[in-house]
């Protein structure tokens, strides 16, 4: 991976993570947010694929919400094994 594609994964993370926390109401700060948009990216990029859609698709507005579906569901199973809000 290039530096270019790796900033790009942290602008798409970091946009994605920090709208799925105000949707959810976790605010987890901007390393935090970077993290979960990410790893929500990575989640996301696998349901979409599973019904058949595509996945990641660079740095586009796709990507961005592929990676805000699998945020939210990332926060989503965090709260309900925590019990509680999910804050860092």
């Amino acid at each position: 991976m290039d530096a270019m594609g790796f900033l790009a994964w942290i602008v798409v993370g970091g946009l994605a993570g920090w709208l799925a926390s105000l949707v959810t109401r976790s605010f987890m700060g901007l390393l935090g947010d970077i993290v979960v948009g990410i790893v929500g990216g990575l989640i996301g990029g696998f349901i979409f694929h599973a019904i058949g859609e595509p996945g990641l698709t660079g740095f586009s507005i796709w990507s961005v919400f592929v990676a805000f579906v699998g945020a939210v569901v990332l926060l989503f199973i965090l709260r309900v094994v925590n019990g509680r809000s999910v804050t860092v």
